[in-house]
C-alpha cells in the first residue's frame, strides 16, 4: 500500500517497509553500526549506558542473550528468541532509548540518524555454524586490535562471563549447545579464511547460516528467502557455448 503525503507543496510516496518477522525458538545473529561508520561510543561511560539500556530492556521483553560485543561503531548480539517478534520488540526498545537518551545526554547536539539503518538479523542453526557465529562475535574487538586476549575487552560476553559480577553476567543466558570446555583458547586462535568469508557473506546479505536444508527453511521462515538468490540478473546458460550453470556443493 502506497502513502500520500502532501508536505510544503511537495508531493511525497512513503512505501511501508516489509515487517520483519523472526520465529521464536530460533538463534539469531543480530548487528547495527552507526550511520556512516561514525562512533556509537567514544567512551567508557557510553558503553555503560548502553549496558544500562540492553539490562532495562531485557526485563520487558527478555530475548535469551547467548554472546555479544559492543564496538566503537557497530555491535553483535546473539540471541535465542523464546516467541515470534520477540527480537523485533526488544530492538525498537533498545534502539529508540538508546537515541533518545543518547541527544538529551549531548543536548540536543548531532540530532541527525545514529544508527545506518534498521538493524540486520538472519538465523544461525544450533549445530557448529552456532559456534562458529558466535566465535566470530565474542574475538571481533581482538580481530579489531583493540585488545590482546578477547576476554580483555571490557565489552563484550566473554570479560562479562569470566570477569563480570554477577548482576553483569546475568546478562547473559546459557547456550542451546554444550560450552566447550577450551572455549577461551579457541575464541583466542584466529579463524580461517573460509570461515570467515562465508560469515561475511551472511552478514553482508542477511542470509540464514547451516547447512542448506536447514538454511532453506530458516529463509522461509524469516522471509528470507532473497537472500540466498545470486546477486544480478541471472546468466543466460546458452550465452556461452558448452557452458551451463555450475553445479555448487
Amino acid at each position: 500500500m502506497l502513502t500520500l503525503v502532501v508536505e510544503a507543496d511537495r508531493l511525497q510516496i512513503v512505501i511501508p517497509r516489509t515487517a520483519r518477522v523472526t520465529p521464536g525458538e530460533m538463534v539469531f545473529h543480530v548487528l547495527n553500526r552507526g550511520v556512516g561508520r561514525r562512533r556509537l561510543f567514544t567512551k567508557p561511560t557510553d558503553y555503560e549506558a548502553f549496558e544500562e539500556i540492553i539490562a532495562e530492556t531485557l526485563e520487558k521483553r527478555p530475548p535469551r542473550i547467548r554472546a555479544c560485543c559492543l564496538m566503537p561503531n557497530h555491535w553483535h548480539f546473539v540471541p535465542w528468541l523464546e516467541r515470534n517478534d520477540d527480537l523485533a520488540t526488544f530492538m525498537q526498545r533498545l534502539t529508540v532509548t538508546h537515541v533518545t537518551r543518547r541527544r538529551k545526554h549531548r543536548g540536543g547536539v548531532g540530532g541527525g540518524h545514529v544508527h545506518q539503518g534498521r538493524f540486520k538479523s538472519f538465523p544461525v542453526e544450533t549445530d557448529d555454524h552456532f559456534y562458529q557465529f558466535l566465535r566470530y562475535v565474542e574475538r571481533n574487538a581482538l580481530r579489531a586490535g583493540l585488545c590482546r586476549q578477547a576476554e580483555e575487552w571490557r565489552w563484550g560476553s566473554v570479560w562479562r562471563r569470566i570477569h563480570g559480577t554477577l548482576e553483569q553476567r546475568r546478562l547473559l543466558s546459557g547456550w542451546p549447545l554444550p560450552q566447550p570446555r577450551q572455549w577461551i583458547e579457541h575464541v583466542n586462535r584466529p579463524q580461517g579464511e573460509a570461515e570467515l568469508d562465508a560469515i561475511r557473506r551472511c552478514v553482508a546479505r542477511g542470509q540464514p547460516q547451516g547447512s542448506a536444508p536447514c538454511t532453506e527453511q530458516s529463509a522461509r521462515e524469516p522471509r528470507l528467502e532473497s537472500t540466498l538468490r545470486s546477486r544480478g540478473r541471472p546468466r543466460n546458460p546458452d550465452s556461452e557455448p558448452g557452458h551451463g550453470y555450475l553445479e555448487t556443493r
